[in-house]
C-alpha cells in the first residue's frame, strides 16, 4: 500500500510541476487580405460554418478552450492545432501558390466527404462544429465550385 501511495504522490507532484511550463497560445497576426473568407468574398452562411468547424485548427484565429490551459492536455491540443495549420491555414490562403490551393481544396472536399473533418474529438467538445449533412454538402459544393471555376 505504501508503494501505491508513493506512486500517487510523485504522480501528483509531476502533474503540478508541469503546469509551470505552459504552451504558447499566441496567434500570428491575421492579414484579412489573404484570409480565405475575404479572398473569395465567402457568403456569410459558408463563412459561419468555416469559422465554427475549421478556423480553430486551420487558421491564425485559434480560440483555445479552458481545458487547453492544463498540461498535458494542452500539449495534445497544441500538437493538433500546429498540425492543422501545417496542412491548411485559412488565414494565409492568399500566400499559397495555385497548385497548393487546388490540392488543399481537393483534400478538404475529401475530408468532408469521408467525415474525417472536423475531427470527432473536436466535435465532441465543440457541438457548434458538428456539421449536418446539408452543411457538409454546402461546404463541399462551395469548394468544388471554386475548383471548377479555376478561381483559386
Amino acid at each position: 500500500m505504501k508503494t501505491f501511495l508513493n506512486i500517487i504522490y510523485w504522480f501528483l507532484i509531476v502533474i503540478a510541476v508541469i503546469q509551470f511550463f505552459p504552451i504558447d497560445r499566441t496567434n500570428k497576426p491575421v492579414d484579412s487580405k489573404v484570409d480565405f473568407a475575404k479572398v473569395y468574398s465567402t457568403p456569410k452562411n459558408v463563412e459561419r460554418l468555416l469559422r465554427n468547424a475549421c478556423y480553430d485548427c486551420h487558421s491564425n484565429e485559434t480560440v483555445y478552450p479552458k481545458y487547453a490551459y492544463v498540461a498535458p492536455i494542452s500539449w495534445s491540443i497544441k500538437h493538433h492545432v500546429n498540425k492543422g495549420k501545417k496542412y491548411l491555414n485559412l488565414s494565409e490562403w492568399g500566400t499559397f501558390n495555385r497548385d497548393l490551393k487546388k490540392n488543399m481544396l481537393d483534400m478538404t472536399v475529401n475530408s468532408l466527404k469521408i467525415y474525417t473533418m472536423p475531427m470527432p474529438g473536436y466535435v465532441a467538445q465543440h457541438p457548434n462544429a458538428n456539421l449536418t449533412k446539408a452543411e457538409r454538402t454546402l461546404l463541399i459544393n462551395y469548394f468544388e465550385n471554386i475548383v471548377k471555376t479555376g478561381n483559386y
